[in-house]
């Protein structure tokens, strides 16, 4: 029996495009589409300002992809774009619109338990660099070129006021599963991670890898893995038939 279709709508990192998941396209399942988000001012939307307040780009995006969100849809996002995917979950919901069939946050702390002194200090170009350094994940060609680094850290500074713009208000759980992503060796202390199973009243999961902050591109196959797993528990309790192989 074919399964049907599921939208998987990726949201990127801080500094970063959407084209950062389109290698998955061709790694997941069929009955998955890949939805990549991409944020004003990269990729295709170069030419946009970026967005420098967390709440009206929640607003903005859940306009923006209003065709997907009323679907069969999944959402996932990597650091930033874990808060944005809880924070578009969070306005499905005020505004009664239909709300995700999972959420994926990977190497973003529980929105609860986020550190207030994360970007203290990260206003100028020398510590953008020195926190790319540190994060890893950065092309060293990025660094080599002053074009693609001018680009990056203009990207980066904008979305680093997005998440600093974030206020938590203790709202109540989501309904819906929640599977959170962690590197073993990020600077996220665990309990920040650990924090995101009191956002839903749904099956929640956490899986640990190995690597850093980019973990999700060290160990791609088994991040993939434990989406396709995820997914596929999803729709068989659902009451379809899944044929998990890619």
């Amino acid at each position: 029996m074919r399964p049907p279709f599921l939208d998987l709508l990726m949201l990127p990192c801080a500094g970063a495009s959407a084209t950062m998941y389109l290698r998955w396209r061709r790694l997941l399942p069929q009955w998955v589409r890949l939805v990549p988000v991409e944020l004003p001012g990269r990729g295709g939307r170069m030419g946009e300002p970026h967005a420098e307040n967390f709440s009206r780009l929640v607003d903005q995006l859940c306009d923006e992809q209003a065709q997907a969100l009323q679907g069969r849809y999944v959402l996932f996002g990597h650091s930033m774009g874990g808060l944005l995917a809880y924070g578009i979950a969070q306005r499905q919901r005020a505004l009664s619109r239909p709300l995700p069939q999972a959420m994926f946050v990977s190497a973003s702390s529980a929105p609860s338990r986020r550190d207030p002194d994360r970007f203290v200090g990260k206003d100028n170009d020398a510590a953008l660099i020195a926190d790319l350094r540190k994060q890893g994940g950065t092309p060293e060609e990025v660094f080599n070129s002053n074009e693609l680094l001018r680009l990056t850290l203009d990207t980066l500074g904008a979305d680093y006021r997005v998440c600093e713009s974030f206020a938590y208000g203790a709202n109540a759980p989501l309904p819906l599963s929640l599977h959170v992503l962690a590197g073993r060796h990020d600077d996220i202390a665990a309990e920040r991670m650990e924090a995101w199973r009191h956002e839903t009243d749904g099956a929640f999961t956490l899986d640990w890898f190995d690597g850093g902050h980019f973990f999700i591109r060290q160990h791609e196959q088994q991040v993939l893995a434990v989406v396709v797993r995820e997914l596929t528990r999803q729709l068989s309790g659902a009451g379809h038939a899944i044929a998990v192989a890619a």
